[in-house]
């Protein structure tokens, strides 16, 4: 009887996370079919549960406050393609490998969350600070975790950057990142399933990061 109990108390609770996970990724849903055209700082608290039909005290069961729905946005979405771009660098030190690879990832990650994507491009210079400061946090991991990469010797190149000044290896890092984002910016302007135009962006984006690598592999001997 006593494990009868254990496995009924064991399938509520599993029934009631289950639920309360659903309306969590509702709530983020509603939030940004409602952010298509709009900020995060125009969105109120009533209008997002209005969306998924639950009173707004509900909503505080999941987040404590509207910005911090939008924080849990940008580390699902960015965490997601962070994720993925660190593993398709596993095993790879051909930059150019590298660089195809992590440009298909990014372009198919966007395409496939373009709402999300749209919402962390608009977000990152926008009005909340908390979220900006979300957006800026993940980013620093992805350079953070490129750099490791570098040091380590994952990736081939000519300059050893152990030799380096960690500020001029920030300086690379941020770089890579800042034109992961302007891509990612560019896929979403090209409408989808419009393969073509996709190319000519991964094309565009590809040329400009072999600049940036092979601008690094002179670096290290730049008098300045």
């Amino acid at each position: 009887m006593d494990r009868c109990l254990l496995s009924d108390m064991t399938h509520s609770v599993g029934v009631r996370a289950a639920g309360k996970l659903r309306t969590r990724q509702a709530l983020l849903a509603a939030a940004l079919d409602l952010m298509e055209s709009r900020t995060l700082d125009s969105l109120s608290l009533r209008e997002v549960t209005r969306a998924v039909g639950i009173v707004p005290a509900g909503f505080y069961r999941h987040f404590p406050d509207v910005d911090s729905l939008g924080v849990a946005l940008v580390e699902e979405s960015l965490g997601s393609l962070r994720a993925a771009i660190r593993a398709v660098r596993a095993g790879l030190s051909d930059s150019d490998e590298i660089i195809r690879r992590s440009l298909t990832v990014l372009l198919r990650t966007v395409d496939a969350h373009r709402a999300q994507f749209r919402f962390v491009v608009r977000e990152r210079f926008g009005g909340v600070p908390r979220v900006r400061q979300a957006i800026e946090a993940q980013l620093r991991l992805f350079a953070d975790e490129l750099a490791g990469d570098l040091l380590a010797g994952h990736i081939a190149t000519v300059s050893d950057p152990r030799r380096w000044a960690r500020a001029d290896l920030d300086m690379l890092t941020g770089f890579v990142v800042d034109h992961m984002m302007l891509t990612a910016a560019a896929v979403l302007e090209v409408p989808p399933g419009r393969r073509a135009a996709h190319r000519r962006v991964l094309d565009v984006a590809a040329k400009r990061l072999r600049l940036i690598v092979l601008g690094s592999r002179a670096w290290a001997e730049y008098p300045g």
